[in-house]
């Protein structure tokens, strides 16, 4: 199967982001305007978290917070998990899976390359990971 890496699934994509200082209303109309699922935060070029539609959710919606007044530091993921570029797609979906997330930032050393999404990964790489997954569980199974 061909190896895709990260560096290819993210490509010409501009890095969508904002300061921990910003309210989830900006952060839920940047992702709006930009047709994405989830902003980095940012401060000094540095990544802080990762808001995504789940955070809005779960994190803001469901506690009843004002999206007006509620700043993102306080509803982000923060220090969220990574990923090289040069990593392979099966090995971004590996870390997406188990995790329990559908976006991943890609980072080299300190600096934000991207962030790819599950739907950026095509069938025969999700098909890898589900396999890889069944047969994990009946290992687990005995």
């Amino acid at each position: 199967m061909n190896r895709r890496k990260v560096s290819d699934i993210a490509s010409d994509r501009p890095i969508v982001q904002l300061s921990p200082s910003a309210t989830v209303r900006e952060a839920s109309r940047l992702m709006a305007r930009e047709r994405v699922g989830a902003v980095l935060i940012t401060e000094s070029e540095r990544l802080m978290g990762i808001f995504t539609e789940r955070d809005a959710l779960g994190r803001v919606l469901a506690r009843q917070l004002d999206p007006e007044a509620t700043q993102l530091d306080s509803v982000m993921t923060a220090d969220p998990v990574t990923v090289a570029p040069g990593a392979t797609a099966i090995e971004a979906l590996r870390l997406m899976r188990d995790g329990g997330f559908r976006h991943l930032p890609i980072v080299e050393e300190t600096s934000i390359r991207g962030v790819i999404s599950l739907r950026d990964f095509f069938g025969a790489e999700l098909s890898e990971a589900e396999r890889e997954r069944d047969f994990q569980a009946a290992i687990a199974e005995g």
